[in-house]
C-alpha cells in the first residue's frame, strides 16, 4: 500500500487547480479544447490524487472469451478511421476481452477539438460468434489502436504499429513484420517485489492532413506509482521512427524506474545451446543489446537464455544510444518457414538531449519456449526520480532492419562457443565484418585486446576468413562460476572493431 500513497505537498499546483483538472478527468468522455498541454495536466492532476485501478469490468458475454474467441472479434477494415478521406494514414480499434480487460478511451483530435470515438458492435465481425453482434455491451470502450499507412506498397495499407495491452506498443519498418515491443514505463522489472505495470487509459489520435508524412498520437499512462503523458511522432517506412515526449508525474519516489522499456525475446543461438533440441539454428527476436556510449564506444553484449534471472548494468553519462536488434538477416539462420525470425525488427533509442549520469539495464529471465518475452533493456538513471515533480524524457525509436552507428568499426555477426581442448576450458568464436577491417590485408595482424577479470584468457588469435575476420579465444575459468568477458580488434589508428562483450555462465 506504501506505493500508492497520495504526494500532495510538492506539487506546484495549487489544489483549487488541481480540483479543476480533476475534473476535466471525469468530463473526458465528452471531448472538448485540446492542445499539447492538455494530456500533460491531466497526468499531472492525476498524479496528485490516489491511484484508482483501471476499469476492467467486462460484460458477461465477454467474461469467459479466451484466446481463440478474442481472434474472431475482427475490426472491419470497411469502417477504418479516415477510410475515404484520402489521408495518408488510418486507425483501426482492438475489442475489450481475454487478456486486455483494461478500458482504454479513444479521442480524435481535429482543428484543436477532441471528439470520442464511440464503440459499436458493428465496428466488428464477430463470426463465427454472431450472437455478441447483438449483445447488449454498452458503452464498452476499446482495449487499443493500431495505425496504417502505404509502407510497403503505395496502394495498400499496411498495419505499422500496435498499442495494446499495459503499455505496450511495438511496430515494423518495410519489408519486416512484428517482434519486439516497447513499453511507456518499467517499474520493478526483474526485481525481487511484484513488477508494475502501468496502463495508457486514453489516447488521441490527430488526424493527419493530406499527404501527411507523420501521425501524431497522445497518450494518458496511470499506475499505482507514477502517471504521465506521451506524444508519439509516428513516421513509417524503410525505418519507421517515433519522436517520443514523455512527461513522468511520480506519486512515490521512483528508485529503479526503466526509462525507454525494449522487451523481447531469445531462446536459444550458437552462443546458448546447451540443453537445445531443436531442428533449426537459432530462435529468437533480438541476438544482441547494441549500446553507444557517451564517450562514443560502441559495444555488442551477446545475449542470452539464462539458468537463473540475471541482471547487467552498463554505466554511462548521456549515452548516445541503446538498442535490442536483430542482426542475423537470412533464412538459413533460423530455417524457421513460418516465424521468419530474420525479419523481426530492431529497435534502436536514440536520447534527445543530455540524459545525465545512470545506466543501461538489460535483465535476461530464464525461458523454455519462444512464446514468452525475456529480455527487457532500459535506461536506469542515476538518482531517484522524485514525486511531486515533472521528469521529462525526449528520445527517437528507430524500428529497423539494421541501424548505422559507427560505420568505419567492424561489427559482431555471430557469435559461437563450444568446448575448448583443454578440459573445463570453453571456445569462444567472434565473427566481425565491415568497416576498416575489411579493407586490412589478408596477412595483416590486428592487435587484439580479450579480457576477463574472472578467470584466464588464453590462445587469442584473429584472421580473415570467406566472410570477413574471425576472432577466437579460450577461457579457462579455473573456479569462477561467472566471468565478463571483453574483446575488440585495434591498430595504431585506434579500434577496428566494436567492442564485443559476453557474460559466461558456468
Amino acid at each position: 500500500m506504501r506505493r500508492r500513497e497520495v504526494v500532495l505537498a510538492g506539487l506546484s499546483l495549487p489544489l483549487t487547480a488541481l480540483a479543476r483538472e480533476l475534473e476535466t478527468l471525469s468530463s473526458s468522455a465528452s471531448g472538448g479544447a485540446f492542445d499539447d498541454g492538455t494530456v500533460p495536466a491531466q497526468a499531472r492532476a492525476l498524479a496528485g490524487a490516489a491511484w484508482r485501478a483501471p476499469d476492467r469490468r467486462l460484460p458477461a458475454a465477454l467474461e469467459k472469451v479466451g484466446y481463440d474467441g478474442y481472434r474472431d472479434f475482427r475490426y472491419r477494415p470497411a469502417r477504418a478511421l479516415w477510410r475515404d478521406r484520402g489521408l495518408p494514414f488510418q486507425a483501426q480499434f482492438f475489442h475489450r476481452g481475454f487478456l486486455f480487460q483494461e478500458r482504454v478511451d479513444m479521442f480524435v483530435v481535429d482543428a484543436g477539438k477532441a471528439t470520442p470515438v464511440a464503440f459499436s458492435t458493428a465496428l466488428f465481425d464477430y463470426a463465427p460468434r454472431p450472437a455478441l453482434r447483438d449483445a447488449d455491451v454498452g458503452d464498452l470502450g476499446f482495449a487499443g489502436f493500431r495505425l496504417h499507412a502505404p509502407i510497403n506498397r503505395a496502394d495498400y495499407f499496411d498495419e505499422v504499429c500496435a498499442f495494446l495491452g499495459a503499455s505496450y506498443f511495438r511496430a515494423v519498418a518495410k519489408g519486416l513484420h512484428y517482434g519486439l515491443s516497447a513499453r511507456g514505463l518499467a517499474l520493478g522489472t526483474g526485481e525481487p517485489g511484484p513488477e508494475e505495470f502501468p496502463v495508457f487509459k486514453a489516447f488521441w489520435l490527430e488526424r493527419p492532413a493530406a499527404g501527411a508524412e507523420a501521425m501524431v498520437v497522445h497518450a494518458l499512462l496511470d499506475g499505482p506509482s507514477a502517471a504521465a503523458a506521451l506524444r508519439f511522432r509516428i513516421v513509417p517506412g524503410e525505418e519507421t521512427v517515433f519522436d517520443v515526449d514523455m512527461r513522468l508525474y511520480p506519486r512515490v519516489t521512483l528508485v529503479k524506474p526503466g526509462i525507454a522499456p525494449l522487451t523481447s525475446m531469445f531462446d536459444f543461438d550458437a552462443s546458448d545451446r546447451l540443453g537445445v533440441d531443436d531442428y533449426r539454428p537459432a530462435v529468437h527476436d533480438s541476438d544482441g543489446l547494441a549500446l553507444l556510449n557517451g564517450n562514443g564506444e560502441q559495444a555488442w553484449r551477446q545475449l542470452q537464455n539464462p539458468k537463473t534471472l540475471q541482471h547487467s548494468g552498463f554505466q554511462d553519462r548521456n549515452p548516445r544510444g541503446f538498442g535490442l536488434m536483430q542482426r542475423k538477416r537470412d533464412y538459413a539462420d533460423y530455417m524457421d518457414a513460418e516465424a521468419n525470425y530474420q525479419n523481426r525488427p530492431g529497435l534502436w533509442v536514440e536520447p534527445v538531449g543530455d540524459w545525465g549520469e545512470g545506466e543501461v539495464h538489460l535483465v535476461e529471465i530464464p525461458t523454455a519456449n519462444e512464446y514468452s518475452d525475456n529480455i527487457v533493456a532500459f535506461w536506469r538513471p542515476r538518482e531517484p526520480l522524485a514525486a511531486g515533480r515533472e521528469h521529462r524524457w525526449r528520445y527517437r525509436l528507430h524500428w529497423c532492419r539494421d541501424h548505422a552507428w559507427q560505420p568505419q568499426l567492424a561489427r559482431v555477426a555471430a557469435t559461437r562457443v563450444g568446448r575448448a581442448a583443454k578440459a573445463g576450458a570453453r571456445l569462444f568464436v567472434i565473427d566481425l565484418a565491415g568497416g576498416r577491417l575489411s579493407q586490412l590485408p589478408a596477412d595483416a595482424e590486428p592487435q587484439i585486446e580479450a579480457t576477463s577479470p574472472q578467470g584466464a584468457v588464453r590462445n587469442a588469435v584473429a584472421y580473415r576468413h570467406q566472410r570477413g575476420w574471425r576472432l577466437s579465444f579460450e577461457l579457462q575459468p579455473g573456479e569462477a562460476r561467472a566471468a565478463e568477458l571483453r574483446a575488440r580488434l585495434f591498430d595504431g589508428k585506434g579500434p577496428l572493431s566494436e567492442t564485443w562483450l559476453y557474460r559466461w555462465l558456468a
